[in-house]
């Protein structure tokens, strides 16, 4: 992550007498550091990117990266320089810049005409963001997502519910980090005779159970009485 320091190492135990270790950064690109095992050098940085920023361990020739940013992600190379051969060691680096906090907003509420439902449009939005993906979901459910690769751009992922609760969420994450927002249901109106909305469904299927238990107590009653009845008469 941005920030983070990273150590390359180039699996050496210790450099040899007239070993000399040249660091560059990208494809045959500049010098950035040099060691020999007893002195360290350091040239003049262009565009002070690496200012003040690498430290080399003179015994092994690693090359420390601090205070890092998005701007030193790319190829480093070591080369290390021996009387009979001259291997050399790749690693490409990126670093991540921290996650940004979603934002929630309502774009409208809308309720229907006889007033028996309603509904909340959202969108969540995250700013210069790159490698990401960005999803809505209801407690542990992902209910959808939308990932992209390109550098420095906003995402947006709308999402359309009816039932207003918090167990709604929208993250945005790496691999390996996110940051998730908790839906405010504040930011939805819910319509003025559907405060229970979200339980009709329950509240109905309870009606219809309710509604059977007493059909059949009521034709439980009427087969009695009407046995009776005719046990009496035959009487």
């Amino acid at each position: 992550m941005e920030g983070e320091s990273v150590t390359l190492q180039i699996n050496v135990t210790e450099l040899q007498r007239d070993d000399e270790i040249l660091w560059t950064f990208g494809t045959k690109g500049p010098l950035i550091a040099k060691t020999n095992g007893v002195n360290n050098y350091f040239p003049d940085d262009l565009d002070g990117r690496f200012r003040d920023r690498l430290e080399l361990d003179q015994k092994t020739g690693s090359l420390t990266i601090t205070n890092t940013s998005t701007e030193l992600s790319g190829v480093y190379e070591a080369e290390i320089s021996r009387s009979n051969s001259s291997p050399k060691h790749r690693f490409n680096v990126t670093f991540y810049a921290r996650l940004p906090i979603p934002v929630i907003i309502s774009k409208f509420s809308n309720c229907s005409s006889s007033s028996s439902s309603s509904s909340c449009s959202l969108l969540c939005s995250v700013v210069n963001v790159s490698h990401v993906t960005l999803s809505w979901f209801k407690g542990n459910s992902l209910l959808s997502n939308f990932s992209m690769s390109d550098l420095s751009i906003s995402l947006s992922l709308p999402l359309e519910i009816e039932c207003l609760d918090d167990s709604y969420s929208c993250v945005v994450a790496y691999s390996f980090s996110n940051q998730t927002s908790h839906l405010n249901t504040e930011l939805c109106q819910t319509c003025p005779d559907c405060a229970f909305c979200c339980h009709v469904s329950e509240a109905v299927i309870r009606l219809v159970v309710s509604a059977l238990v007493g059909v059949a107590a009521a034709c439980i009653v009427t087969y009695d009485i009407t046995s009776r009845k005719v046990d009496q008469d035959r009487a």
